[in-house]
């Protein structure tokens, strides 16, 4: 992780960000909140549509409550899929103290109509942007795809107020990190051409 007020690279923010799923328990304050956000709406988008929304949860008990709401839906969704065979372990989901958030304090998620094709891929540059910026920031991010299902079941879009045609896309836990990722390996870029 990078230590606030130390400027980071570019290339030292992609190389060296992690996902991170172990938080302190603070709160961040809505400047921080604000500087990534204006980062994530930085991010290039298809036709200059500028699709994405937000939504901020920052209340811990909301949050285990949609935890606990949202695990039943990923599993299912994964045996339906077919794809519980894969690197994640589906039993801590049913472990009723495992929290998907990670007990970070702030959820960011990323929303948008899906007015066209490109609308998810803009959400997910935006994710970028704004996963880069924690880091630089010395904050930790991971990507919590288990709790879509969850985000968008009529309930609970009702309960954070997100609109029945909007969509939760990418929902993003954002925090001060308890301990340091171990470094992860990536595989070699697989060229299919170079002509």
């Amino acid at each position: 992780m990078t230590k606030p007020g130390v400027p980071v690279s570019l290339i030292d923010a992609i190389h060296g960000r992690r996902s991170v799923r172990a938080y302190a328990p603070q709160i961040l304050d809505q400047a921080t909140i604000r500087t990534l956000l204006d980062a994530a709406v930085r991010a290039p988008t298809a036709i200059h549509e500028e699709p994405w929304e937000f939504v901020i949860l920052q209340d811990v008990n909301a949050l285990k409550r949609l935890s606990d709401r949202a695990k039943p839906l990923f599993v299912e969704e994964v045996r339906r899929a077919g794809l519980g065979r894969g690197g994640h372990r589906l039993d801590k989901f049913e472990l009723p103290d495992f929290n998907i958030f990670y007990n970070a304090g702030t959820l960011i998620v990323i929303c948008a109509r899906p007015v066209n094709p490109f609308v998810v891929a803009d959400c997910w540059l935006a994710a970028e942007n704004l996963m880069l910026v924690a880091y630089a920031m010395g904050l930790g991010t991971c990507v919590i795809g288990s709790a879509v299902s969850g985000l968008n079941t009529p309930e609970i879009k009702d309960e954070l107020g997100i609109p029945a045609e909007v969509s939760a896309i990418v929902p993003i836990i954002v925090g001060v990190p308890s301990d340091q990722p171990p470094a992860t390996s990536r595989k070699k870029p697989r060229i299919l051409a170079w002509k």
